[in-house]
């Protein structure tokens, strides 16, 4: 059949009706293939130490790479792709390693943000710019993490390094994913023998279980798709299209504007609050204190030994056993220099941050671990020691927000000048297909009250969005409402980095005439964690120190009606949502 991949029946036959069968010995004569495949299986203190191996790989190939491309001025950029567990909207659980989990860990040892990706059937990074080209030399690529949307139909030959982060629960995977990395970079062998090869990294995997895997790839799966043209899918899907969706002819000619947070200079110039320099640069880091960690953790009980062997066609084909290239404890030191280097965005002072992490290992080694036990889990180390400064940060930044704050020079408030954040007149929005309009489905009616119409159901997230915005259209005392784009609307910006953007922002009349802008965040119940107690936090001092001083001030921009005179800052959660917003929102004004 015209399948790159044929199944086998269960008795082993082949159930396909195969037009071609290209051997592994034909594609290594015709240097189409990286051959031998190194294989790591290693028992990793965490799936931590196991990424960071595969990175280290990855730079020995960057070096060689580099030096080709200065002899024969060919190009290759040697790229790691990182197996997760979960992606997308699935909670972060213990145990199960997500892809930002991977992202963040990425960073943290060294890489820039534009050089991982994450490609996954909920977010595609390659796809921003449009369709990535990753064999340009322009392009700055070199992790892609993924679940399972590299397993069929995608090909990249710089495809180096596979870190199988998932290895031991996910064996079909780890099975399809190694032929993501065999494509020979030009379909010529490079004569460098690192460049030549390609490098299988395992986390919580038994040897049988990666031999297995492994020569089921290269055998029962069929090897023609090795061939197959280059190709990266992009997000978007045949037939969309982008479309101006106006404002509501009653609000067409309204001007909305939202309060921002903002630093407020000693001549009382404002701008954007840049948490940089306002909030990170007034931390006090000499108050870190690494003597926690020092006094709790604890190395996981393992053996420092190393698993690693090589397989070749002969091996494979004459089904035999893996050849054990090294089997024996090292003598493992603690670089407390990359230690502190690894800290760096956390403790900004490399001295403070070199001092902290000698003290801290002092302190360890002066509770009996030996060297070598804190060397072999030194990546465990590091995430509990950034577990720990990253709280310790976040406590001082809180304190300095608030100190700021109190002092006057924070404030949130609106004014009527430039500062304000205005809502556009139109939105330009990504069309599928065929879009939907949303109705509400308790009298099966068009929305009345959305600030821009047609709204569609594709510009709501989940089904509890979708609920929401359907109980704000159909609520009397709700003039107008709007769903907030994040990341490209309206953002709070609080003693994290990171920006908050509400979900919704609606405008209610009150029954005193006046009316209330509200500002609301939108949370299952299964998502509660601390990013939802910040977020919580965030807005209800932001309430707290809402001033309208529209009234005090000659702002450069004439206010229509549409701000309110009043703000109410607020988070709900899916659960018994309606009686609680009902309570809090509506009960005075209704």
């Amino acid at each position: 059949e015209l399948s790159a991949t044929p199944r086998l029946d269960k008795d082993g036959s082949r159930g396909a009706n195969v037009l071609v069968d290209v051997r592994g010995t034909d594609l290594d004569a015709e240097e189409m293939i990286k051959l031998p495949i190194n294989v790591d299986v290693r028992p990793w203190a965490d799936w931590q130490s196991c990424l960071r191996a595969s990175l280290e790989q990855l730079d020995v190939l960057e070096q060689a790479a580099r030096t080709l491309e200065g002899d024969t001025a060919r190009y290759i950029r040697p790229i790691l792709l990182v197996q997760v567990e979960r992606t997308g909207s699935d909670q972060r659980e213990a145990g199960l390693i997500h892809a930002e989990d991977a992202r963040e860990h990425l960073l943290q040892l060294g890489l820039r943000e534009q050089e991982v990706a994450v490609k996954t059937s909920e977010k595609n990074d390659l796809a921003q710019p449009e369709n990535q080209d990753l064999l340009s030399p322009a392009n700055p690529v070199r992790a892609i993490i993924t679940r399972s949307a590299l397993q069929e139909g995608w090909d990249c030959p710089f495809a180096y390094v596979l870190c199988a982060l998932a290895a031991g629960r996910n064996t079909s995977a780890l099975t399809q994913l190694v032929g993501r990395i065999l494509r020979q970079p030009h379909a010529a062998k490079t004569g460098v023998g690192a460049l030549d090869e390609c490098w299988v990294f395992c986390n919580d995997a038994d040897t049988g279980t990666v031999v297995g895997s492994i020569k089921q790839s290269l055998e029962s799966e069929g090897m023609g798709d090795l061939g197959s043209a280059f190709r990266v899918e992009g997000s978007a899907s045949e037939g969309t299209e982008v479309r101006r969706i106006e404002r509501r002819p009653a609000f067409a000619k309204t001007r909305i504007f939202l309060p921002r947070v903002a630093w407020v200079s000693d001549d009382g110039q404002r701008r954007e609050l840049d948490y940089e320099s306002d909030v990170l640069a007034a931390i006090d880091f000499s108050a870190l204190d690494f003597s926690p960690v020092a006094q709790q953790w604890q190395p996981p009980e393992h053996t420092a030994l190393e698993r690693r062997f090589r397989l070749d066609l002969k091996v494979l084909d004459a089904n035999g056993e893996a050849r054990a290239l090294d089997e024996a404890s090292r003598r493992l030191s603690v670089d407390r220099v990359q230690i502190a280097r690894i800290i760096a965005d956390l403790v900004p002072n490399a001295w403070q941050a070199f001092s902290g992490v000698s003290q801290l290992i002092d302190e360890l080694e002066g509770r009996g671990l030996q060297e070598a036990q804190i060397a072999g889990a030194a990546d465990a180390l590091v995430h509990e020691l950034r577990t720990e400064l990253e709280r310790q940060r976040e406590q001082l930044a809180e304190a300095v927000f608030q100190r700021l704050l109190d002092a006057g020079r924070i404030e949130f408030s609106l004014r009527a000048d430039r500062l304000d954040y205005e809502i556009r007149s139109h939105l330009d929005e990504t069309m599928p297909a065929k879009p939907k309009r949303l109705r509400r489905p308790k009298d099966d009616a068009d929305l009345e009250r959305s600030l821009f119409e047609p709204f569609y159901e594709h510009m709501l997230d989940n089904d509890f969005e979708r609920d929401f915005a359907c109980y704000l259209d159909g609520t009397a005392a709700v003039r107008w409402w709007h769903r907030n784009v994040a990341r490209a609307g309206y953002g709070l910006q609080g003693w994290r980095r990171n920006k908050v953007y509400p979900d919704f922002v609606f405008l209610r009349s009150e029954s005193d005439g006046n009316s209330t802008l509200v500002v609301m965040e939108t949370k299952g119940a299964h998502l509660a964690n601390e990013d939802t107690d910040y977020k919580r936090a965030l807005l209800e001092r932001l309430e707290r120190a809402w001033r309208d001083d529209r009234l005090q001030q000659a702002g450069e921009l004439e206010l229509v009606d549409g701000s309110g005179d009043r703000l109410r800052c607020h988070l709900v959660f899916d659960e018994n949502w309606a009686n609680a917003l009902e309570k809090e929102m509506f009960s005075a004004s209704d």
